[in-house]
């Protein structure tokens, strides 16, 4: 599950910013490390390397795996008794302890019932699968913005997402010297702590 929204987050945020585009940004940016490159430079910052160590990201997944886990467990305790269910049913029709119009009205009631959970798990399925967007669409949003705030001050001429997938990553090779990641994921940590201070 982690490397399935680590992945999903990786295509996400494969994105480039111009410093162009974003030097009317006005918030003000939390003071994190300056990078070695210089204004002008074209940097990048590892996407997975931010997934894993951002906090929100992190609260977010943990809230997000609990939830599903509910879930899950409700679906699978539903499972478990449409199963029994069936089996007492078929267990008194081989043994000749219902009548046939008796056993047909079951028989209607089990087939309803299946029907009614396999709603319910398709239902419940599309939910955790909006909420994984949604927590990603969060993640993704912050990230972005953020970058764009710490732009403002470095004004770098671009900045790239590489990911660990060569496939799924604008940056194939680079010098280390570009890598902004732990600057950005200092500063990432330290806003979002603070916005968390700021809710108490």
């Amino acid at each position: 599950m982690k490397k399935h929204l680590l992945l999903f987050g990786a295509a996400i945020l494969a994105i480039a910013v111009s410093c162009k585009q974003n030097s009317s940004a006005q918030n003000e940016v939390t003071s994190v490390p300056d990078s070695v490159a210089v204004a002008g430079s074209i940097v990048f910052f590892n996407v997975d390397k931010v997934m894993d160590g951002y906090d929100m990201a992190n609260d977010l997944r943990s809230v997000f795996e609990t939830k599903t886990s509910g879930i899950q467990a409700e679906i699978d305790r539903r499972g478990k008794k449409l199963e029994k269910d069936l089996a007492d049913f078929q267990n008194k029709v081989d043994k000749g302890l219902l009548t046939q119009s008796v056993a047909q009205v079951q028989y209607q009631k089990l087939q309803e019932q299946q029907q009614s959970y396999q709603q319910y798990a398709m239902r419940k399925q599309q939910e955790i699968s909006e909420e994984q967007q949604v927590m990603m669409n969060q993640i993704a949003n912050a990230i972005s913005e953020f970058v764009a705030e710490y732009n403002v001050e470095h004004q770098y001429a671009m900045i790239l997402a590489s990911a660990g997938n060569i496939l799924s990553t604008p940056v194939v090779t680079a010098d280390p010297k570009l890598d902004i990641t732990d600057a950005l994921l200092e500063g990432l940590n330290a806003a979002y702590t603070k916005s968390k201070e700021a809710e108490k």
